[in-house]
């Protein structure tokens, strides 16, 4: 009887924990790459998530430039000493995993955003745009502007991240069918200085180049200020982005740039911090989140 009654009592009290679980306060760490815009959308879509979810405590963190590794481990470990439950960041390198690695060992959860940690599994989830297929919308758009024997340049992001590769592979297999020649390629660092001085190199080496491909929003924004210095006619040259952001906007206003891809920041981030609490109080989650991705032109970049 005793027994029966000492098993009923911790029935209830399981069934009692149950729902309040979904109310206990969160805490959190949202860190992002570096300040562009792009990143500062992801933000603001975290504290609207949070403003939206009482109990849900987020706080933020970013580093200084896309390649900046120190700065984002200095970040993530200093969330866990504030005691967050989990971490919800867009990884600037591979190299941050041991650093995740800790802190999952201290029981926080993690969320990937905007691009994953190829063969780490620590993850909870992972809330991006597949970078690869949206990619491919770029390449499957310069497949019918341009011909065979026409010439290509690409901006690359930074070498070795996994997103940023994946970008451009996929614009490279989305082109396949038309014979295009890549007269140059080089890391720009997802800056806009880079992405100027690069294109104005393979503009000056390559007087007739036929098209462009910038795996960023501001070496796009730089390589229309290349083409635009250089005196080369909007319809002489193709220039297609990714990201819709950092002067895109008016590069394609202007007819100087012709398309870009645009990801969805905002809903990435709602999706991965949603993703994060969710986990955190005991639900389910899918480890592979995709916030989708379009193409982006002149005539309908006011949708976007």
């Amino acid at each position: 009887m005793r027994l029966r009654l000492l098993l009923g009592a911790l029935a209830l009290a399981i069934a009692s924990a149950g729902p309040a679980l979904a109310d206990d306060p969160v805490k959190l760490g949202f860190i992002t790459k570096f300040p562009v815009p792009f990143f500062a959308t992801m933000e603001d879509a975290a504290k609207a998530y949070a403003k939206a979810h009482p109990g849900v405590e987020i706080i933020y963190g970013q580093g200084t430039a896309a390649t900046d590794i120190e700065g984002q481990i200095a970040l993530i470990e200093s969330m866990v000493t504030k005691g967050v439950q989990g971490i919800a960041l867009t990884p600037v390198d591979p190299t941050v995993a041991p650093a995740l690695d800790k802190a999952v060992a201290a029981g926080v959860k993690i969320v990937l955003m905007d691009n994953n940690i190829p063969d780490w599994n620590n993850r909870t989830a992972l809330a991006t745009t597949n970078n690869y297929n949206a990619g491919k919308i770029a390449g499957e758009y310069l497949k019918t502007v341009l011909k065979d024997g026409d010439t290509l340049g690409i901006l690359e992001g930074v070498p070795g991240v996994p997103s940023l590769d994946d970008r451009v592979n996929g614009m490279l297999d989305g082109l396949k069918g038309v014979d295009v020649k890549i007269v140059g390629r080089g890391a720009t660092n997802c800056t806009e200085e880079l992405g100027l001085s690069v294109a104005e190199d393979l503009l000056t080496k390559n007087p007739d180049i036929k098209s462009i491909f910038a795996a960023c929003g501001p070496p796009a924004a730089g390589a229309a200020q290349a083409i635009k210095k250089a005196g080369i006619a909007n319809d002489k040259i193709v220039l297609a982005g990714f990201d819709f952001c950092c002067g895109e906007a008016e590069a394609l206003q202007a007819g100087i740039e012709d398309a870009t891809v645009a990801q969805f920041p905002a809903k990435m981030a709602e999706l991965g911090v949603d993703a994060l609490v969710r986990s955190i109080r005991g639900e389910k989650v899918e480890s592979l989140i995709d916030s989708g991705a379009a193409l982006v032109t002149k005539d309908n970049m006011s949708n976007f």
